[in-house]
């Protein structure tokens, strides 16, 4: 048996433009396509506002925020080497190791502020 085929099979020769409602649906298509494979674009597009519940005051002066900084870092490194002192085996080590991290942080902003106000 044999069945009679165009070869090409005859396509509908009709823009998805050609009307209004067409090129809506286009539109809405491309920007679900957009929005599931590729979300960085969506994201990148909206400016980001930042959240009010914790800013710094943008008019506070870098020693002020070097100060803020150090004694972030001092209570920080207090609290961690409190801690230590419950703590046995790895999960000491660990938590020594961080300590050491926020005194080398607090090092770094101490010379920072002997470089904006020199002894």
């Amino acid at each position: 048996m044999f069945k009679v085929t165009p070869n090409p099979p005859d396509s509908d020769p009709a823009s998805p433009y050609e009307s209004p409602d067409s090129k809506q649906f286009h539109e809405a298509a491309e920007r679900a396509l957009n929005h599931y494979l590729n979300p960085g674009a969506n994201i990148m597009a909206t400016p980001r506002a930042p959240g009010t519940m914790f800013i710094v005051n943008p008019e506070l002066s870098t020693e002020t925020l070097l100060v803020h900084a150090c004694e972030s870092l001092a209570s920080a490194n207090v609290m961690a080497n409190d801690l230590v002192d419950h703590l046995q085996g790895t999960s000491r080590n660990a938590l020594l190791g961080i300590a050491q991290v926020i005194m080398l942080g607090e090092l770094a902003v101490n010379r920072a502020l002997d470089r904006l106000d020199p002894p």
